[in-house]
């Protein structure tokens, strides 16, 4: 994925939670109000926090883009995130040649010009993590401590960002 230098405090800490990633889990809500979770790529956060990803144009997730839920797990860093915002649909092709991989080809196969390719831009409203920057050795002793004292300790940084209001 690539990111976007950031400016803003809140943003670049988003960058930095999600440097290494590249698939999140993406959940929205189906015609019947159920939640409905589906792996995707994650290919840009732009200038403005904003993270892009590619969708066939005629996907019924594309109908259930007023609100959205990004996770991603990395369990070797022990790094959580979940991101939660509202999308819109965009046919912006020079963003899609610039975005596009190969890897992209099983699921897109008619390549960076098929007319049923869309761009996926979620806004992030709020932003809720679990970060330990400790390695696995002081984790693990993080762990006993916290069992022992039944408490957690040393468990790394919890923390929420807010970044708009609803639309």
């Amino acid at each position: 994925m690539k990111i976007d230098e950031q400016v803003a405090p809140d943003l670049e800490k988003i960058g930095d939670l999600l440097k290494g990633a590249n698939i999140v889990m993406m959940t929205t809500l189906d015609e019947d109000d159920r939640l409905v979770s589906r792996p995707m790529s994650l290919l840009k956060m732009d200038i403005e926090g904003a993270l892009w990803l590619f969708s066939d144009l005629h996907s019924q997730k594309l109908n259930q883009v007023d609100r959205i839920n990004l996770s991603l797990s990395n369990e070797e860093d022990s790094r959580y995130v979940s991101i939660a915002g509202h999308g819109e649909i965009s046919n912006d092709r020079a963003l899609m040649r610039e975005l596009w991989t190969p890897f992209m080809k099983p699921w897109f196969p008619g390549g960076v010009e098929s007319l049923d390719l869309a761009l996926l831009k979620v806004t992030p409203q709020t932003v809720e993590y679990w970060d330990s920057t400790h390695n696995k050795m002081v984790r693990m002793f993080a762990v006993a401590a916290s069992v022992i004292a039944g408490k957690p300790i040393g468990m790394g940084e919890h923390g929420k960002l807010s970044l708009l209001e609803s639309p």
